[in-house]
């Protein structure tokens, strides 16, 4: 009798330790969410408001926003995940219109429950499935392919039924950094840009990108009256006398070779006929800026090659501005700017171009004082003024011009056509080729009118070193491309590649290596502009390779000016292709892999209304792959991406 009581005294207390328990989802990890704007919050929403769909309130959950993605290990003993999930209705009313969201879950790489569209206003949707045998389970939030205005997105009442390990949210597995691009060759390379567009009678600045080893001679032959070529940087000066279209021939030459190469020059009214490349402040060091770094980022755009390749602006973003002064009552710089002139004469004579930062707000987004602002004693005396009510932005822009600049950035939104109009007709009349960029998130209807009047308009928020920020941004943008040419560029922000940090903590990209090609790839096909956004001091080779391969970049930089566009897209949203035609006659093509495997992906020549023999390039390791007979087809990494040049067999 006392062995049976024994044994079931066992037998109750295992069962008493085996009993499921309860693990609430926003009691795991959250900082390891990926999502495409702000930060996941548990028990609110991501905007630090109560839980709330559909005018129900919720007291536990996770408020993130699409695109998101919530990795969770599982050991294959988690009996259940319940949950609800809706749009979160603390969003304006004008953005709550636009919302919309999928929800979509995964396990073990198999979608096994998604709720639909749904839409702002709409009930929460119940959520119980089994999580048996499962040892990974991703819980998505997808934008549903028009945006993310509004898209604030809820898990509430999310908990796990668990028996044996708690579940645990992880970080997709970073692989190991490899490089494609293959060395530099010694012999000297002329690199695109192959065309240049500037006004005749204004000063022109325009460094031939030629890479190979140093001394080299260069000469131009057909150059513009009025117009000159340094023999040893490549660095073309003076100013054109008369308009017209130029072929000036380039040839260089050092002790392992020679070279040559036709470069087009438009003297008439269109400047950026490709789109810019450069480097920017912002994402490394915020506002946090003054001339010596700026002066440094210009010795390492030089030192580093980068310059060879034709990056050519170095942007000082938000930061610079003191109070206004001056002969004009301009914006004058802050302490940290001592000799603005100074400076733009050093990039300058790096053969760089320079760039500088405002806003016809009173005050931009790091606090500094803007077109609308007048100031007295150093302080704004029009504080209640938000933007448009006076404008300085003439007097700004000729103390722009009087201290050389090349790049203006325009940051406000909601952008507005008579404020861009206006700055538009006073760069043209400042005596100076000024690039003209506006910022952010352009209004898409007004898509012809940023094309009309600037050079290159922001078509998002910004953008940050995240795989959802990036992929979010850069697949949305297939609705811009009938807006993109020659002179005016669709602008999906500045690159998250190397080290960045906004100026707070500088760390490596969060993205991955694969991510990483994933994004040079995309902005090359979008024809976006180029904007390094990283310490070019703390440059490593990876990044040095990823920013430097004469093939990719000559995609980006293509003369016919076209942006790329989507080909094909899987409605499991694993899988994008997309295309862009260039000049020669070939065609571009991106082979995406948004999966979380690897996949095998295939392009037919039906889709890109091609036949016959087509000579494959694998542009990343700029190697011919063959020729190949109505489709082509390769395994691609998970967040990866294959990049090819497809050329007819003439």
């Amino acid at each position: 009798m006392k062995k049976y009581f024994s044994a079931l005294l066992i037998i109750l207390l295992s069962s008493f330790t085996t009993a499921p328990r309860i693990v609430w989802l926003d009691e795991l990890d959250l900082s390891n969410i990926d999502q495409s704007a702000g930060k996941a919050i548990a028990n609110q929403s991501m905007w630090k408001t109560p839980l709330s769909i559909a005018g129900e309130k919720f007291d536990r959950g996770v408020g993130t926003h699409a695109a998101s993605v919530f990795r969770i290990k599982l050991d294959g003993k988690t009996i259940s995940f319940k949950a609800s999930a809706g749009i979160d209705d603390s969003a304006p009313e004008h953005e709550l219109k636009q919302a919309s969201a999928e929800f979509i879950i995964l396990g073990d790489g198999k979608i096994i429950w998604r709720s639909g569209i749904m839409h702002a206003g709409e009930k929460a949707k119940q959520i119980d499935i089994s999580t048996k045998g499962i040892k990974s389970l991703i819980l998505h939030v997808d934008h549903a392919g028009d945006g993310i205005t509004g898209d604030r997105t809820n898990w509430v009442n999310a908990r796990f039924e668990v028996k044996g390990v708690d579940p645990v949210s992880v970080k997709k597995e970073r692989e190991q950094e490899y490089i494609l691009t293959p060395a530099v060759a010694k012999q000297p390379m002329i690199n695109a840009p192959y065309i240049y567009g500037a006004r005749p009678g204004n000063p022109f600045l325009f460094t031939v990108p030629i890479s190979g080893e140093r001394p080299l001679k260069i000469t131009a032959t057909n150059l513009p009256e009025g117009l000159s070529i340094d023999s040893n940087t490549g660095i073309i000066t003076g100013k054109a006398i008369n308009p017209g279209t130029y072929t000036v021939h380039i040839s260089a030459k050092n002790q392992y070779g020679e070279t040559s190469k036709d470069l087009t020059l438009e003297i008439g009214e269109k400047i950026s006929l490709t789109p810019p490349m450069g480097w920017n402040s912002w994402n490394v060091f915020g506002a946090d800026i003054d001339d010596k770094k700026i002066r440094r980022m210009a010795d390492r755009m030089v030192e580093l090659g980068l310059v060879n390749y034709g990056y050519a602006y170095i942007n000082i973003d938000d930061g610079w501005q003191g109070a206004r002064g001056g002969k004009y009552n301009a914006i004058m710089p802050n302490d940290k700017f001592p000799d603005m002139k100074g400076l733009v004469d050093y990039v300058h004579s790096k053969g760089l171009k320079i760039g500088i930062y405002s806003s016809p707000w009173v005050q931009t987004f790091a606090g500094y004082i803007g077109s609308s602002a007048d100031t007295r004693d150093g302080k704004v005396i029009n504080s209640s003024r938000r933007y448009g009510e006076f404008s300085f932005a003439k007097q700004d822009v000729k103390q722009w011009a009087e201290w050389g600049f090349d790049y203006i950035k325009y940051d406000w939104v909601t952008n507005d056509i008579a404020h861009t109009a206006e700055l538009s007709y006073l760069l043209r009349q400042s005596g100076r080729d000024i690039l003209y960029s506006i910022s952010n998130a352009a209004p898409f209807e007004l898509a012809e009118d940023w094309s009309n009047l600037t050079n290159a308009w922001r078509t998002t928020g910004d953008i940050y070193d995240s795989w959802c920020s990036m992929t979010t941004i850069g697949f949305l943008q297939d609705k811009w491309q009938p807006f993109a040419k020659p002179g005016s560029w669709n602008d999906p922000d500045m690159l998250i590649v190397g080290k960045v940090g906004w100026g707070k903590n500088i760390h490596p990209t969060h993205l991955s290596p694969d991510e990483q090609y994933t994004h040079i790839t995309l902005w090359s096909i979008l024809a976006a502009p180029l904007l390094i956004g990283c310490d070019l001091e703390q440059m490593d080779d990876f990044t040095m390779n990823l920013l430097s391969n004469r093939e990719v970049i000559a995609i980006n930089q293509d003369i016919a000016g076209i942006q790329g566009s989507r080909v094909y897209a899987d409605n499991n949203k694993e899988i994008e292709v997309w295309s862009k035609p260039l000049k020669d006659g070939s065609i571009a093509v991106g082979l995406f892999n948004l999966s979380d495997n690897k996949q095998n992906i295939s392009i037919s020549w039906d889709q890109l209304n091609i036949q016959g023999k087509q000579k494959i390039r694998n542009l990343w390791e700029q190697k011919d792959k063959g020729i190949y007979i109505n489709k082509y087809q390769s395994d691609v990494p998970s967040h990866g991406v294959l990049f090819i040049k497809i050329a007819p067999v003439k």
